[in-house]
């Protein structure tokens, strides 16, 4: 399995997570070979190897005749854009799910809806070709799953076609909502919604894997703002997960009983949980002393996010204590692939053991969307994704 893992000192913006990818080996004639199916005329996008603070790596600008003026497109004139192209259904599918993620921040910020949002500098063409450019990157990379470290926010104000706005941008903000940031003192926008959007539907969406990595190789991405205290650099790695046999999969059990904790509370700091990188947390009913009806609370995560889990534990509930201990646990290894159904585009988890594939699975997330988008039953999206899986090989 192949991971792609983002650290940023300078922020992120589209072009620099696509200089980040060009730098780790995407090519750029190829991708712009590809971009050309969207029918955009005089565009070009220079790139240039260079160096920057004494680190090795890649930077770009895109230059495009865009003659929309201003740039004003609603989702519904990016997607048409989209979907009227020949590019590759998977990197397609990518490139809308990154703009509709946008155009639900900002119909967040504005107390509006997706399809009402006018996007103005997101709907400039040099940025729709950041995005699929960076798409195209990913998916000719063959990453399996995407990780992004916390992400550096800069203060003041800023200048947009809806006056002056604090930074980080509203958008952004609703973007990066859960993900763990750092706040700077320079005083410019570090991370767009370009940026936000595109890192934020590659790790939410593509599910990583917990297995051990070794790294194959680095890439960095420059911006071209000058910051004050801090390079402007976008670092990507390429991670790949070591052979089971090779992998001690030890992890921690943290467990506590509580019999004064109410359920709505239980349930949030499940989530809470399993959001902050839990491997698996679930509840068991038992009888405690004076026969009270209580709850056993069990965790299983990585022995790095103890204490980190710990402190959700004891903030989140009633109990007075946490018991751990080391356990090992064996795993199948883990792909994903995808089939098309009537529904939409299903992920499909797939385990091995001893090189055979013995479980495939539809994502429960995926089959619960595309059920909701047509009105019939996850149940039915569910086996309609089974029915599409090719035969398993003996």
């Amino acid at each position: 399995m192949k991971t792609l893992r983002f650290d940023s000192v300078g922020g992120a913006s589209g072009d620099m997570i696509l200089a980040a990818l060009i730098d780790l080996g995407a090519d750029i004639t190829a991708i712009k070979d590809q971009l050309s199916a969207l029918e955009i005329d005089n565009f070009d996008i220079p790139v240039q190897k260079t160096t920057y603070s004494g680190f090795r790596g890649t930077s770009l600008s895109v230059t495009v005749v865009d003659n929309i003026k201003p740039h004003h497109r609603h989702l519904s004139d990016i997607l048409a854009l989209i979907k009227g192209s020949s590019l590759p259904e998977n990197v397609m599918t990518m490139s809308m799910k990154v703009f509709e993620r946008l155009a639900e921040a900002e119909a967040e910020v504005h107390g509006t809806t997706p399809d009402k949002v006018h996007f103005h500098e997101v709907g400039a063409m040099d940025t729709i070709i950041d995005i699929v450019g960076s798409c195209i990157a990913l998916d000719m990379l063959k990453i399996d799953s995407v990780q992004t470290g916390p992400l550096p926010l800069g203060r003041g104000t800023t200048e947009c076609e809806h006056g002056t706005i604090p930074l980080p941008a509203p958008a952004t903000l609703a973007l990066l909502k859960d993900h763990p940031v750092i706040q700077t003192e320079e005083p410019f926008e570090m991370v767009t919604p370009t940026g936000a959007a595109l890192l934020m539907e590659w790790t939410s969406t593509m599910p990583t894997d917990n297995s051990s990595y070794t790294i194959t190789k680095t890439g960095n991405g420059f911006g071209s703002r000058k910051l004050n205290s801090r390079s402007n650099i976008l670092r990507a790695t390429i991670l790949e997960t070591v052979p089971a046999a090779q992998t001690p999969n030890q992890c921690s059990v943290l467990e506590c009983n509580m019999d004064d904790t109410i359920p709505e509370l239980l349930g949030a700091m499940t989530q809470k949980l399993i959001n902050k990188g839990a491997l698996d947390v679930f509840t068991t009913p038992v009888q405690m002393k004076k026969q009270r009806p209580g709850t056993l609370l069990t965790v299983l995560c990585r022995p790095d996010d103890r204490e980190l889990l710990k402190d959700i534990i004891f903030t989140e509930s009633t109990t007075f204590g946490i018991r751990e201990y080391m356990t090992e646990r064996t795993i199948l290894d883990r792909c994903h692939t995808t089939v098309e159904t009537p529904y939409g585009t299903i992920r499909i988890k797939v385990g091995s053991w001893k090189n055979k594939d013995i479980t495939r699975t539809p994502e429960h997330d995926d089959c619960a969307k595309c059920a909701e988008k047509h009105n019939v039953p996850i149940r039915t999206v569910y086996e309609a994704a089974l029915r599409s899986l090719p035969p398993a090989t003996p």
